[in-house]
Formats: C-alpha cells, sequence, structure tokens
C-alpha cells in the first residue's frame, strides 16, 4: 500500500508543472473592470472609459506611434521535461476603424514575446515587434500573427491586406488575404473597415501546428476552415516562460487600433466571447443638419422669390466651382482609385497655392506645403506642367509604382492629381526641408559631422532598397543634397522620384533620354542614354564628397570653374585627403569616417562603371562589414575621374545646375518636356 502511494505521489509531481499552466483568463466585459488582471502597457496604447483596449490611439503628432499591452504575468510554454512547448488557443475581437478611407497605419499583431515591451522595437513597418537590425534573427525568439494593412516590399508582403504568421521576423512564414470561408466559399473583409471581426490562434502542441481563423464578429463559431494552417514546431522558438499581448504601430497617417475582447487558454480550447458582453466602439458623429433642411420650408412660405434667386445664383455659383476644380479623369486611371487625390482638396491644404506656402522652385514646377482638410496630415505638393499628354499614362503607372515603396530613408510618395494642363504629386512632409539648404544656404543651424554622417549613411540605405530590395529595381537618376530631405529628427531621406525609372530584376534598363544634374551625371550615361544602377553610385559619389567637403560639385573660383572630385583627389594624391573636408568642422569630427566618406566618394566616381562599387558594398562598408579597398591597388588616377559634360544632350534633355534659391527643400532639375517625351 505505501508503495503504491508513494508512486502515486511521484506521478502526481511530475504532472504539476503541466496541470499548473494550464492559465486561462477571458476579457469579455471590458479591459477595466478586472482587479488585479490590468494589462501591462506602455507607449501610446491605452484603456478607454468604457473599457476598449487601444494598443495605438489617433495621435495629432507627426511622428510614427507604437504601442503594446501585454497579459502582466508570464505564462509557462514548454514542458521542462521534454523541452517541448505546450499546445494554445487564443481569440480577440478587433477593429480599425478609418480614420480617413484612403490610408492607414501599419496594422497590429497579436503578439508572444520573452519580454514585455519588446526594447528596441521600431513603429512603422516594424509594427512594434523588431527594428533594422534585429529583424529576422532567430534569438528574437518572437512569435506573432499580424493583422497587416500596409505592403511592404522589403518584407515580401502579399497585399496591403492581410494576415500572416511571423515568426522571428516581419518576412512571413505564409500569410494570405484577409477574409474567411463561408462553407467552400471564401469571403473577403477589410481590415481598415472600422468593421469588428474575430481572430482565432491556435498551436497544437502534440501535431506541431498553427491554425489562424478568422471571420466578423456576428459568426460566433469559428469557421470549419482556417485561413492559414502552419506546419511548424514552437519548441525552438518560445522559451519556458513567454509574455503574451498586442502590438501596434502607426506611420506618417493617424490610426487608432480596438481590441474589444480577449480570451487565451493554455492547454486546452479558449472560450468564446460573447459579442452581446463587450464595450461598443465609439460611434463616428453624423452630420449636422443642413440649415437649408432646417429654415427652407419656412422660408419658402414667407418669400418663393427670394429662393428662386438664391438657387440661380447658387447653380451659376456651382458651375464656377466647377470649372475651377475642374480635373482629368481618363479610364485608365480608375485603377489608381486610392492614389489619386482631389483637386479641390489640395487647392484647400495650400489655401490656393499661394506664395506663403512656397517651398521651392525646379526646373519643371513649384513645391508647396499643405495641410490635408480631413486628416490634418502635412504635405508637400509638387506642380508639373503637362501640356504635352505624350506618356503620361506610363509615367501615371510608375507614379503610382513609386507610391508603393517604403522604407525609413526614402520620402514617401502619397499619390497624384490631374487637373487641366498640370499633374499634382503629394509628398510626405519633411519639417527640416533639403539636405542642400543646410549646406550651402547660411542656416541657422549648421549640420555637425556626426549629423552629416548619419544622414549619409541613411541614403546608403535607401538607395540599396531601391536597387536590390524592392520588386524590381528604380533607378533614381538624380541623387543630390537638393534632393535629400530631413525629418524632424534630422534623418536623410531620398526624395523627388520625378525622374525616376523602373524595371524589373535580371532585365536590362533601356535607352532613353539624359536627364540628370550637371556634376552628378555619369559620364556613360551621357555616352549611351541608359541609366544603370552604378549611374546612381557615380551621383552618389558626387554626393558623398559634396556633403564631407561643403562645397558643390562645380564651384567658381576666380576665373575659371573647380570641380570637386578633381581636386579632392588632388588632395589625396598628395597623402592629405582630409584637406578637403569642410573646414567648419574644426576638431569635432572622426577623421576615419571622414576619410572613408572621401575615399568611397572617389571610388564611386570612377568614369568605368566597372569600378564603382554596388550600393550593397557601399553599405557594407559603411556598416564595416567589409574594410574599404586601397585606392593606390585599384591603380586611380585623374583620368578615371571624370564629370558628365553637355556632349550628347538634345534639346528635350538639357541639364540644370545645381544652384538653389533660398526656397530649396523639394526642388528637382529637368524640364517637362524631357519628363514627358521620352525621359522615362
Amino acid at each position: 500500500m505505501f508503495v503504491k502511494l508513494s508512486a502515486l505521489l511521484v506521478l502526481l509531481v511530475l504532472l504539476a508543472p503541466t496541470k499548473a499552466q494550464d492559465l486561462n483568463f477571458i476579457y469579455n466585459d471590458g479591459f477595466s473592470s478586472r482587479s488585479g488582471l490590468n494589462l501591462s502597457l506602455d507607449g501610446v496604447a491605452g484603456i478607454t472609459p468604457k473599457g476598449l483596449l487601444k494598443p495605438t490611439n489617433h495621435t495629432k503628432e507627426r511622428i510614427d506611434r507604437m504601442g503594446h499591452a501585454f497579459y502582466p504575468n508570464p505564462v509557462t510554454f514548454k514542458n521542462s521535461e521534454n523541452d517541448s512547448a505546450f499546445s494554445f488557443s487564443t481569440n480577440f475581437i478587433f477593429a480599425i476603424p478609418p480614420e480617413f478611407t484612403t490610408f492607414s497605419g501599419h496594422g497590429m499583431a497579436f503578439v508572444i514575446a520573452p519580454t514585455r515591451g519588446l526594447p528596441g522595437a521600431m513603429s512603422g513597418q516594424y509594427q512594434s515587434l523588431f527594428n533594422v537590425s534585429n529583424n529576422g534573427n532567430f534569438t528574437n525568439h518572437v512569435f506573432a500573427v499580424e493583422l497587416d494593412t500596409i505592403e511592404n516590399a522589403e518584407f515580401s508582403d502579399i497585399n496591403d491586406n492581410h494576415v500572416g504568421i511571423d515568426i522571428n521576423g516581419l518576412n512571413s512564414i505564409t500569410a494570405a488575404p484577409a477574409g474567411y470561408f463561408d462553407g467552400p466559399h471564401f469571403k473577403n473583409l477589410t481590415l481598415i473597415s472600422g468593421k469588428e471581426m474575430r481572430v482565432w490562434v491556435e498551436y497544437d502542441g502534440t501535431k506541431k501546428q498553427i491554425e489562424v481563423t478568422m471571420a466578423p464578429i456576428a459568426v460566433a463559431t469559428k469557421p470549419p476552415t482556417p485561413l492559414l494552417s502552419l506546419k511548424y514546431d514552437l519548441s525552438p522558438i518560445l522559451k519556458k516562460t513567454m509574455y503574451v499581448g498586442f502590438s501596434a504601430s502607426t506611420g506618417p497617417f493617424f490610426t487608432s487600433h480596438y481590441v474589444m475582447g480577449w480570451s487565451f487558454k493554455m492547454n486546452g480550447q479558449a472560450q468564446d466571447l460573447i459579442a452581446s458582453k463587450l464595450p461598443k466602439l465609439p460611434s463616428i458623429a453624423g452630420k449636422k443638419r443642413s440649415m437649408l433642411f432646417t429654415f427652407g420650408v419656412p422660408l419658402i412660405s414667407v418669400s418663393l422669390v427670394v429662393l428662386l434667386v438664391s438657387g440661380v445664383l447658387y447653380v451659376i455659383s456651382r458651375k464656377r466651382k466647377k470649372r475651377k476644380f475642374a480635373e482629368v479623369l481618363e479610364d485608365w486611371e480608375l485603377e489608381y482609385g486610392p492614389q489619386r487625390f482631389k483637386y479641390k482638396e489640395l487647392y484647400i491644404a495650400t489655401k490656393g497655392f499661394r506664395e506663403k506656402e512656397l517651398l521651392g522652385t525646379g526646373g519643371f514646377g513649384n513645391v508647396y506645403r499643405g495641410l490635408l482638410p480631413s486628416s490634418k496630415i502635412e504635405i508637400a505638393v509638387k506642380r508639373v506642367s503637362h501640356e504635352s499628354r505624350q506618356g503620361m499614362k506610363e509615367f501615371v503607372a510608375e507614379i503610382v509604382s513609386i507610391g508603393r515603396l517604403r522604407h525609413r530613408n526614402l520620402v514617401q510618395l502619397l499619390g497624384y492629381c490631374r487637373r487641366k494642363g498640370e499633374l499634382l504629386l503629394v509628398y510626405d512632409y519633411m519639417p527640416n526641408g533639403s539636405l542642400d539648404k543646410h549646406l550651402f544656404d547660411q542656416p541657422e543651424v549648421t549640420l555637425n559631422w556626426s549629423q552629416r554622417f548619419k544622414v549619409i549613411k541613411g541614403v546608403a540605405s535607401g538607395l540599396f532598397y531601391l536597387h536590390e530590395e524592392w520588386e524590381q529595381v528604380v533607378i533614381h537618376r538624380d541623387v543630390k543634397a537638393s534632393n535629400v530631405l530631413l525629418d524632424g529628427e534630422l534623418n536623410g531621406r531620398l526624395g523627388d522620384f520625378g525622374l525616376a525609372r523602373l524595371y524589373d530584376h535580371g532585365t536590362d534598363p533601356q535607352t532613353t533620354h539624359i536627364v540628370g544634374t550637371l556634376g552628378y551625371l555619369d559620364p556613360e550615361h551621357t555616352r549611351t542614354g541608359r541609366a544603370t544602377k552604378s549611374t546612381d553610385v557615380f551621383s552618389f559619389g558626387a554626393f558623398l564628397l559634396e556633403v564631407a567637403c561643403g562645397k558643390r560639385p562645380i564651384w567658381t573660383q576666380g576665373p575659371k570653374d573647380v570641380i570637386l572630385v578633381d581636386w579632392v583627389f588632388s588632395c589625396w594624391n598628395r597623402s592629405n585627403i582630409l584637406e578637403a573636408r569642410d573646414q567648419s568642422f574644426g576638431t569635432d569630427f572622426v577623421a576615419e569616417e571622414v576619410e572613408l566618406v572621401l575615399k568611397l566618394g572617389l571610388l564611386c566616381s570612377h568614369s568605368e562603371p566597372a569600378a564603382r562599387p554596388s550600393m550593397r558594398q557601399v553599405v557594407q562598408y559603411f556598416a564595416g562589414d567589409v574594410a574599404l579597398p586601397e585606392l593606390s591597388l585599384l591603380g586611380l588616377s585623374s583620368s578615371g575621374l571624370m564629370i558628365g559634360h553637355r556632349e550628347g544632350f538634345d534639346d528635350h534633355a538639357m541639364l540644370y545646375q545645381s544652384s538653389l534659391g533660398n526656397k530649396s527643400s523639394h526642388s528637382s532639375y529637368v524640364p517637362e518636356s524631357a519628363l514627358l517625351s521620352g525621359g522615362r
């Protein structure tokens, strides 16, 4: 009897860890009324007075925002005996109400992480889960189910409305468009519709199977066919104890995310939420009743004549207003609806394109600051003349494609508008203007070396993304200081894609007209007319020297012009390359960094494209992963460093000098005829 009792006690002890971790909780009546079970919040996450969880709020601040909400206590996810992950199940109800119909933030995610708050995580496309350096690292130990509302090509997203299973990174292991199976039929769901939706996430520790299912809130029972089903062992990913919760992030657009209820259970099926018990979403305020409707009938009865006169005047006014805001809209543009802005909206945003809002003047248009009336987002609007319609369809198609680029060091192209004889391009607004302004226009704040070096590395990262990381190759064709804009934190963002060309990876770019800016132009491009990745590398070399030396690629000294690359080469040839640095640095600079930039500027400026590094190599040089080769071993000579001259230019592609006026923050230089008559 004693032996049997001892054996039973041993068995109970062995089973105790598993049984003790059959955690089961449910938030079905709000998140603020559970004494002792308050969520752990950080960032902008909060609980509304009604008990709704908001991982992000509708902030008016013009910066990316992020938030986390975790169950406060750690959860045991693994069996200490065999180190295998337990089964778990969770379901929640969420909604992403649209602040305006066209754009949104970057979505939200259910997440299992080793720590609360995910230190070092970034907002924007990183969804408050990872950052640029740790994304994809096996040491992250993060499992997430993303509800992604923006397509990020750098993470191979399938579209801008999908559900994905993420393991240690944002390149989803598997993903599918948001929706659910109603019997054999698949029905789409729109994540930013503002409607409540259910999500079920389940892991079978025995079968090593992950399943994700979603449905509208009205579907109370989980559909039998999951949206995602993945055979994957989470044992190497999950640590013994982890935290469960939600993350969310916004981008340049105001977005709120809501979680109405949440249920979770280890080693069993989580209890389904009862919709009638959940706190309600905030209602959207209805439109105020029209004054005409309120007083129209009395006025008609009192004075029919006055009403008729008013009606006639109203019709005349409307016709005039329609003519004032008339736009060009052709059948082929219908598919670009989300990227097309109303002219009236841009007119109001820029206060009628008045002179006070003018940011800069370039070779083919003016750029104005604006504030969108509906969302209060600051924008920069470039007005481009297009009296010639040749190539407009192809041009707009490329503009829309470029609008899908997503990178922290690129200025976001938000969309376009066509009206009468002009095209309007809408960009995200950069409050600190152009780098050119900070280098040459006697700015109030002069950038020190560390700030310039950060900008240089940022532009390199953005060009690398354009050349190799996006779904197509993007050749910018106009890399220069005046096209590098600075955000609120003085991060460099490459902008102005008016001259950019796209082609598929593995194919050769086609011959085109020569466009660019004198001093930054690849001599090979002037001979062949083919813009390649090496064309951008050459311009980037001129940009490096411009920033490090504080001088333009070509400047006048006395009676003659001085070419910057020749001058820097002469300093290197005298074994004193640091002599070429901007003397405003004084002694406040890192000699090794300045020397690296100057030497790399010379290497990128080589007249032979094959001798120049790729942007991948440039990024590796800056990261210290690869040592820059000795220039003397490359046989560098003054004959190998050339600036493109005017030979080979036709009347449609004359270049403009890069000298700018005081308002140069968003300027670009190329004539309209080159832009729309083959220049692309």
